[in-house]
């Protein structure tokens, strides 16, 4: 990062923005309004008469994430006159309502859409290349993740700017496990499996989601199959599910399952959250939303959870990286609006570091950085218990890992193929080698050729 400078005179803007946020916003202080940017001329967005926007993204799951987005678009509106309008929709909701609009070509101008969204309608969307190129100049550069998801496949053609990815850290009892016998988490798979069984046998079990949930049901099933070496598709786009490497990570799943809270098979998104913040279970794969919940909670009960709460990367299993992704969130300019410049000015206003930081920080990095320079916020270092979550767009894993993002490939996810194997050989209605076969065909189903 030689040669960085920093922009002091971003600091009255951002210090405002916090001031006005009506909760309290753990980690949004000055001091992260201090972060290393190179000093590159902006592009020049001609702004269209009359222009409006509409706004479509994800429902928060940490309160910031809301209310710092409104007050973002809000200064945005105050700055340049151009009204803004915000709707938050649930997480099931988000994946029919951008395809409503690619396919109609009406409705919000602009989508934060969930990861492979820009490669499904890659034709409907405005090139992003020179808002793309601008803040990776300005920030150091794109995560490998956000490289991935949001420009065409294959291509450098920028299709979205990734605002961020909501990671899945290992979250835990740091109490519980020690009274198991573990200072940290075991990062092989027996290990691993033999921490869960002595969880479970002083009363506290473990509990990941093995319903058809967006983040976390997908989340679990993919560290299955990637910590033992298997993948969806091959280099070429062509099913590789059917091999031993994915009938090991669904033996493995059966052993596992009878150390797992009860009920996990009908769990959604938010499900894992609530077990955790009752004391129900002692670990599961999440984001940052339980810790902050409970860190900024008034009730002394989950005071004392966020105390004894820490993080850890997911077991490595056999893979060399931590074979855990992030939901990235994408946002797309559909080439309906009649305002494309104005959308783009919109979002690079919303990446600069007056907005962005304090939304990042303040949201304790639920959404992990997508641009390198955030990941030196001194918000990072303030709290090390969110250490994990700082690279959680630095990762070679996707939904469709090895092969291409394409609508094929997200449909197997959408659809929950690989969460629907697994919950079938963990609850014992289908053994492995036929809960395979099944998901492969199905898989193959959407992807031909």
């Amino acid at each position: 990062m030689a040669g960085l400078t920093r922009r002091d005179t971003l600091l009255s803007g951002a210090t405002a923005l916090i001031g006005a946020a009506t909760i309290p916003l753990i980690g949004a202080r000055a001091a992260d309004l201090d972060v290393p940017t190179k000093d590159v001329k902006p592009p020049s967005f001609k702004i269209e008469s009359g222009a409006t926007i509409r706004v479509l993204r994800p429902a928060k799951f940490v309160d910031p994430d809301e209310v710092l987005f409104r007050e973002n678009t809000k200064k945005f509106t105050e700055q340049t006159g151009i009204p803004v309008r915000v709707d938050f929709v649930s997480w099931e909701d988000m994946l029919p309502q951008t395809a409503v609009t690619a396919n109609t070509g009406a409705g919000p101008d602009i989508i934060v859409g969930f990861g492979s969204a820009p490669q499904i309608y890659a034709d409907k969307l405005i090139p992003m290349n020179d808002l793309a190129d601008y803040l990776a100049a300005k920030y150091g550069g794109w995560h490998e993740l956000a490289l991935i998801y949001s420009r065409r496949w294959g291509s450098k053609e920028w299709l979205a700017i990734p605002m961020g990815g909501s990671g899945a850290a290992s979250v835990y009892r740091v109490s519980w496990l020690k009274e198991a016998g573990y200072d940290r988490i075991p990062d092989d798979h027996a290990g691993f499996l033999a921490m869960a069984e002595k969880l479970n046998k002083i009363g506290h079990p473990i509990g990941f989601a093995l319903g058809h949930a967006v983040g976390d049901g997908n989340g679990f099933a993919n560290w299955l199959l990637w910590s033992h070496g298997a993948s969806l598709t091959d280099a070429a786009g062509k099913v590789s599910l059917d091999s031993k490497e994915t009938i090991a990570a669904l033996k493995y799943a059966k052993e596992l399952y009878p150390h797992m809270i009860s009920g996990t098979l009908s769990w959604g998104d938010p499900s894992n959250n609530k077990a955790f913040a009752s004391g129900d279970i002692s670990l599961t794969f999440n984001g940052v939303s339980i810790y902050y919940v409970a860190k900024n909670s008034t009730d002394p009960k989950l005071q004392a959870i966020a105390a004894d709460t820490n993080h850890q990367s997911p077991p490595l299993g056999l893979a060399k990286k931590s074979p855990q992704s992030s939901l990235v969130v994408n946002a797309m300019a559909f080439r309906h609006t009649k305002y494309p410049n104005a959308c783009k000015e919109y979002l690079r206003f919303m990446m600069e570091v007056p907005q962005y930081a304090p939304w990042l920080a303040g949201c304790l990095g639920y959404w992990s950085n997508s641009l390198k320079a955030y990941g030196q916020m001194a918000f990072w270092d303030a709290d090390p218990k969110l250490k994990p979550y700082i690279d959680s767009m630095d990762t070679p894993y996707y939904d469709s890992y090895r092969g291409p993002i394409s609508a094929a490939s997200s449909a197997v996810a959408a659809n929950y193929t690989l969460v629907d194997m697994f919950a079938s050989v963990a609850t014992g209605n289908a053994t492995p080698e036929a809960a395979v076969k099944q998901a492969a065909r199905q898989a193959a189903r959407y992807l031909k050729g």
